[in-house]
């Protein structure tokens, strides 16, 4: 149990009726975890408004209702907390509640529409290598040491985010290395957080269905910057022509990294090939197991954060040199009779151009290269005539399919991505809205040497089609269909 007062602390407060000297034994948003002496936290979702569930989360037990409008009725027995942004209070609330856990090791945080995957968890499983004790989050699994937990979103809710945090540290983490998303920033999951260093990798569109605008994304991702403390660092892709921007505001200490120009931290691919990258780090020469030139700028990206956390040089670019690629970006599968399958998480219009940009630094230049591609429903429709057109421009046939459904028809949206498809395009194009038979003929469409790309799902293992998760793994359904048809 804690006392309501240090639970507000720096908690922006418009107005009290009632005491904050009494003890809470949780802090809520959703009414239907409301147990007794709890507080509750009416946030304002994007479908749900938390205001309309007072009464509801008072008949659970909730002795605290932090609101932006304060009810007509109140209810004598409560303490009612009127705050300008509830969901911003909601942030500080849950760092305080679990004491704080960011101030209590170096939290790294790493923004961007590409890479944040991989690269997080290069840097997870480099400290790891190092010798500590580390905690991840990540779009693929949250873990601390070995141990998985579970993830459901980039980044989680405030008071499921310092939960984790607070794990970490019971746990004896020294650092955490976790995805910032633009949503996180925006809807302050992680205010109150003390952040040790930020990474911004690009910005590219996406998630437009959210923000609305191009200039509504970008804010949000400065938004992690703007807020960083003094004595924090931020290091920015210099070849994105936004990184600099990230920087403007921030009061942290400014760094950037590069493949092009000048910049404190410089990567040159010196080989590319379908088994890993020699690169030049800072005048070192050094072997990745990591394919293409957008993991290139993932490796710069973590040497220069380990480097900024006072690792030493050497044995850094040691352990960097050991470690493998990401499940689900470019991972890829070699059939008995030489047919190359990639699994990449590629779905937005740059990631998608990105990988096929490396399958064509690395093809001989004989080979097909068939692209199967979907686009999630309920999601950004801008991008999916763009990522068909991007398709068809870099590949000798195309496999239009389905993504991630969700609540619209897959045919409907096939057929918004066909819209970015030319006349002449269409007739290396096949349209099949199940994933499994596109895959299927896909692998039946090549011949030896060719190289299939499998894009959008990477990682995940299932599919959504009307708010059901079938499980779906591309990598499990790739490696059967080379074994089924025997090629």
């Amino acid at each position: 149990m804690k006392l309501l007062s240090d639970i507000l602390y720096k908690v922006r407060l418009e107005e009290v009726v009632g005491s904050t000297h009494m003890a809470v034994s949780a802090v809520a948003f959703d009414s239907r975890k409301v147990k007794k002496d709890s507080v509750f936290v009416a946030t304002r979702g994007t479908t749900v408004d938390g205001h309309a569930f007072i009464e509801k989360a008072i008949e659970a037990g909730a002795n605290t209702i932090v609101c932006e409008d304060m009810p007509e009725q109140k209810n004598e027995l409560v303490t009612y907390v009127k705050v300008s942004d509830t969901a911003y209070a909601l942030g500080l609330m849950a760092c305080n509640f679990y004491d704080n856990p960011s101030s209590k090791l170096k939290l790294v945080g790493i923004t961007g529409t590409n890479g944040k995957t991989t690269t997080v968890t290069l840097l997870f499983n480099l400290f790891r290598s190092l010798g500590y004790s580390v905690g991840l989050l990540s779009t693929v699994q949250n873990k601390i040491n070995n141990t998985v937990i579970p993830s459901t979103h980039t980044t989680p809710d405030a008071l499921a985010l310092n939960e984790l945090l607070a794990k970490m540290v019971e746990l004896g983490c020294e650092y955490a290395f976790m995805e910032v998303s633009s949503h996180a920033v925006a809807q302050h999951r992680i205010a109150g957080l003390q952040f040790t260093g930020a990474i911004f990798s690009n910005i590219t569109h996406d998630h437009l269905d959210y923000h609305n605008t191009f200039d509504e994304y970008i804010k949000a991702k400065k938004g992690f910057f703007d807020a960083l403390p003094t004595g924090a660092f931020a290091v920015v892709n210099r070849d994105d022509r936004n990184g600099m921007i990230m920087l403007q505001n921030t009061k942290a200490q400014r760094h950037t990294y590069s493949l092009q120009g000048v910049a404190d931290f410089k990567c040159r691919i010196i080989e590319n090939h379908l088994n890993g990258l020699l690169l030049n780090i800072d005048n070192q020469e050094l072997w990745v197991k990591l394919i293409g030139t957008f993991n290139a700028y993932n490796v710069l990206a973590v040497y220069a954060a380990a480097i900024l956390l006072k690792q030493d040089k050497t044995n850094v670019l040691t352990a960097l040199s050991n470690l493998n690629s990401v499940e689900g970006r470019f991972q890829y599968l070699k059939s008995p009779n030489g047919i190359i399958g990639i699994v990449d998480y590629a779905h937005t219009p740059d990631a998608l151009k990105n990988v096929l940009d490396t399958i064509k630094d690395i093809r001989n230049g004989n080979e097909q290269v068939i692209t199967l591609v979907g686009c999630g429903g309920d999601r950004d429709a801008a991008k999916r005539p763009v990522m068909a057109a991007i398709a068809c421009e870099y590949s000798n046939r195309v496999v239009l399919t389905s993504d991630n459904p969700r609540s619209e028809d897959p045919e409907e949206i096939l057929n918004q991505m066909q819209k970015g498809i030319s006349p002449a395009d269409m007739k290396k194009t096949l349209r099949i809205s199940d994933r499994r038979e596109a895959i299927k003929t896909a692998c039946a469409l090549a011949a030896k040497g060719d190289i299939i790309l499998i894009a959008g799902k990477g990682h995940e293992k299932y599919q959504e089609i009307k708010g059901i998760k079938h499980p779906f793994d591309d990598f499990e359904i790739l490696k059967e269909t080379f074994q089924t048809l025997g090629i």
